[in-house]
């Protein structure tokens, strides 16, 4: 891996590490609805731009309905999960849950799209599983119902990650695939036209007591802007750059950096249930993805 490649990784990871900690900031004041929403939508607008200043050809192959239905599980769902789970949760905490996605990947795989689950599979399964339980019952964050349905939000995003894997490769791979950057666009303007009922319905039930001052607002922009249109181009780079094995390593170092911002910027308590769910997590995300040996074809 060139240099280079390394510093866009890490920095990959730096920015989505910080989407934890925007949306710990933004979803208190303003609701999770709103703010799943406004990440949505603000991300279409600037990764518009972006295709338009990269000149990008407009031709979505017949596939834009599978686009915008990628849209809803790939990115609405899992938005405004982790916006609920904001509402209860340290962004540490979700950073570390987020690298569940690959674990989720396998589960799903074996019981949807007739997967094979070999046995470093599911032992990296196991494992992670047993890390989410050291974490939430040893962690800072009190152990009561609250921090569980933050938890089992965390999980049912990245049981959707898992679901978007697969139907990406069904639904857009074949006949030919799709530019890359068309797909995040059409799948964020799915997830917009998702959230949208729900952004207000909330604000008619339950409109936000204060719409927050310019640091609930830069966060937001921080988070439609550089955590999803950014970030978005930025992936596709590294996927082209090293492919998406090496590019997917980026999830090893997401939970670091959004525990290091909580901390630091939030001054959310660092505990040493982090370390231990943390390695628990890291060691079945590498028995998850690490490439295995072709099996040699007797001469």
């Amino acid at each position: 891996m060139r240099p280079a490649d390394l510093i866009r990784l890490l920095l990959l990871a730096a920015i989505w590490g910080a989407s934890f900690l925007f949306m710990r900031i933004v979803a208190p004041v303003l609701g999770s609805m709103p703010t799943a929403f406004f990440r949505a939508s603000l991300g279409m607008l600037g990764l518009l731009v972006i295709l338009l200043l990269m000149r990008v050809r407009w031709d979505f192959n017949g596939k834009l309905k599978h686009c915008l239905m990628l849209g809803v599980i790939n990115a609405g769902l899992p938005s405004a999960m982790y916006c609920l789970a904001a509402l209860v949760l340290p962004a540490g905490y979700s950073a570390i849950l987020n690298a569940t996605t690959p674990m989720m990947g396998v589960l799903i795989g074996m019981l949807f799209f007739a997967e094979a689950m070999t046995l470093s599979k599911a032992a990296g399964v196991a494992i992670g599983l047993f890390g989410v339980a050291v974490l939430t019952r040893t962690g800072p964050v009190e152990f009561d119902i609250p921090l569980l349905w933050g938890a089992a939000a965390c999980l049912v995003a990245t049981a959707c990650y898992g679901f978007a894997g697969f139907l990406t490769r069904h639904w857009i791979g074949q006949h030919g695939g799709l530019d890359n950057r068309l797909t995040a666009f059409a799948s964020l303007c799915g997830a917009s036209l998702f959230l949208l009922p729900f952004f207000g319905g909330s604000l008619l039930i339950q409109p936000p007591a204060s719409w927050g001052g310019l640091d609930v607002w830069l966060s937001l922009a921080g988070l439609g802007f550089i955590c999803t249109a950014f970030a978005y181009v930025l992936y596709f780079r590294l996927l082209s750059d090293i492919g998406p094995i090496k590019a997917s390593t980026t999830t090893f170092l997401i939970p670091p950096f959004g525990v290091l911002w909580g901390a630091l910027l939030l001054d959310e308590p660092l505990s040493w249930a982090y370390l231990y769910g943390g390695v628990l997590i890291a060691i079945a995300l590498w028995l998850v993805v690490r490439p295995t040996s072709p099996a040699k074809v007797p001469a």
